[in-house]
């Protein structure tokens, strides 16, 4: 059957790389630098949490964060994140992308300032009201997902749209390394204004009340960026996708992008016979959808999930690795505010090297290799890299190996943003239809923080020693960092499997990839 596209949505397609490209991308960009800020700055902290509401003094041991208080902390974030990928996704497609747009931002940042200031007597008020605010911080970031994916994809040309939503996506780690240096810098400060005693000459004084500062302003920075952001996304317009498809006013459309693209298009009355036409009409449970996207869905969603398991994994808990091998030196040696800086270090280093280049050479070769060609590369390369480290464990914990594990450790976090972690978000704002686009991707991103949920808690218990006496306070053995590093590695190549269920994005057309086109002439 002979396909058409609407004019105005053909030359969205066919468009140079301007000016206005780019400023979508810093705009949808800055909330993704917020959004991995915001989830992954308390794996900076969680430690001198510990060390401040959990010390006792009659213990011979630095205060840690039971159990539950721990799992609590990692995961209420990544709870909310997944309640609001599906809310703000499905909302997206009612009200429009631009209009829920500036919903989550106003939540990230009053979220943000109120996860700092959180109050309380006890640490149990305090722990208590900071899961509060990062839950609902994780609702409004969980939002960003499905809405600066679809934007991004409906906004960009079809030879340069992978690139362009993976540059979005890129973002997440410039997040990541600026929680570290700022954490860095935080940390400097106080440790050189107010030092403190390592914890072996004085134990009481070794957490002084200055670090109570310290981790609130780590974690009140992230409001920053979301409010400096807030005026850009208002002025955007309404995607001509959604404006047309959806909201069936193609002559706001063609009016709107002619004002962005800043040519002349012309008005065509088709939008009302588009919508009409009934294969392009079906919901999202009907069996129509089953047959045009159920598989694509489902690989979407599996990768991801899979992904997730693995990658959060090994970003929330990176500190707990280290200092298994030895790289930080154990909290007794040290003071709290100390021990934040090593962390950071640590983890800004990781990013530095491996994190963020990971991001852009994604951006670099995607519209050269492809969406599907990358993330069974990444996944391929992320098991190799896993069970590199994790079978001879015992020989990358010897400190003249300590270097040697690192490099291997950095290299699962290069191929896993050289790879699914970027691939999963973009190929699912791609492959939809426009009216269910953002309810999609927040499906499939939902499905994937469930997988870092089960990563953040299963690996928190799954990581403690075999052997009850070695395990921290609190902790019910577990099957060891070894062990838990091959089911990463098994979990990627799983993840590696299921990635043939995903179709190639590349060199096409929203509406072709949809179906949307499909209208006889």
């Amino acid at each position: 059957m002979p396909e058409k596209q609407l004019g105005v949505l053909k030359a969205l397609d066919v468009a140079k790389t301007q000016l206005y490209h780019f400023t979508a991308i810093l705009i949808a960009g800055m909330g993704f630098f917020t959004d991995a800020y915001d989830l992954f700055c308390v794996s900076l902290v969680t430690k001198l949490l510990g060390r401040i509401y959990y010390f006792n003094p009659l213990s011979d041991k630095p205060g840690s964060l039971p159990p539950h208080v721990a799992g609590a902390v990692n995961g209420a974030a990544l709870c909310g994140t997944l309640a609001g990928q599906l809310f703000f996704g499905w909302l997206g497609d009612k009200l429009g992308r631009k209009t829920v747009y500036g919903i989550t931002l106003i939540m990230m940042t009053l979220c943000s300032i109120g996860s700092g200031l959180s109050f309380g007597n006890k640490a149990t008020g305090v722990m208590t009201t900071l899961c509060f605010f990062r839950f609902w911080l994780g609702f409004g970031i969980g939002g960003d997902y499905p809405l600066s994916a679809t934007i991004m994809s409906e906004y960009a040309n079809k030879k340069t749209r992978g690139a362009f939503i993976a540059a979005v996506f890129a973002m997440q780690g410039v997040g990541i390394l600026a929680g570290g240096f700022v954490a860095l810098i935080v940390s400097s400060i106080f440790d050189m204004k107010f030092p403190a005693p390592t914890y072996e000459v004085d134990r009481v004084l070794s957490t002084p009340p200055q670090a109570d500062c310290v981790w609130r302003i780590i974690v009140m920075f992230g409001a920053l960026p979301a409010v400096l952001t807030y005026y850009w996304r208002m002025k955007m317009p309404e995607t001509a996708r959604y404006t047309a498809l959806v909201a069936k006013n193609i002559k706001q459309a063609t009016q709107d992008m002619s004002k962005v693209l800043q040519i002349q298009l012309e008005v065509e009355e088709r939008a009302a016979d588009i919508m009409k036409d009934p294969r392009l009409s079906y919901g999202l449970f009907s069996k129509e959808f089953a047959k045009r996207h159920g598989l694509p869905l489902l690989g979407c969603t599996t990768t991801w999930f899979l992904l997730d398991i693995a990658f959060y994994s090994q970003n929330l808990f990176q500190k707990d690795i280290f200092s298994g091998i030895g790289w930080i030196p154990k909290a007794a040696t040290m003071n709290a505010i100390h021990e934040v800086f090593r962390i950071a270090r640590a983890q800004s280093l990781i990013a530095l090297c491996s994190t963020v280049p990971g991001y852009w050479f994604t951006v670099a070769f995607i519209e050269i290799m492809g969406r599907v060609a990358i993330q069974l590369m990444g996944f391929f390369m992320m098991t190799v890299f896993m069970f590199a480290i994790a079978f001879p464990y015992d020989h990358w914990t010897k400190p003249e190996n300590r270097l040697g594990f690192v490099v291997m450790y950095s290299l699962t976090f290069f191929f896993a943003n050289f790879g699914p972690n970027a691939t999963t978000f973009i190929i699912p704002a791609e492959i939809f239809p426009a009216r269910l686009r953002s309810t999609c991707h927040g499906i499939s991103a939902a499905t994937g923080k469930a997988g870092a949920i089960v990563g953040a808690f299963g690996f928190l218990y799954a990581a403690q020693p075999q052997d009850k006496t070695k395990t921290d306070a609190g902790y019910p053995p577990g099957i060891g960092i070894k062990n838990s590093l091959i089911t990463l590695g098994v979990i990627n190549f799983v993840g590696m499997l299921f990635t043939f269920l995903v179709p190639e994005p590349k060199g096409k057309s929203l509406e072709e990839l949809s179906g949307e086109n499909e209208i006889g002439t």
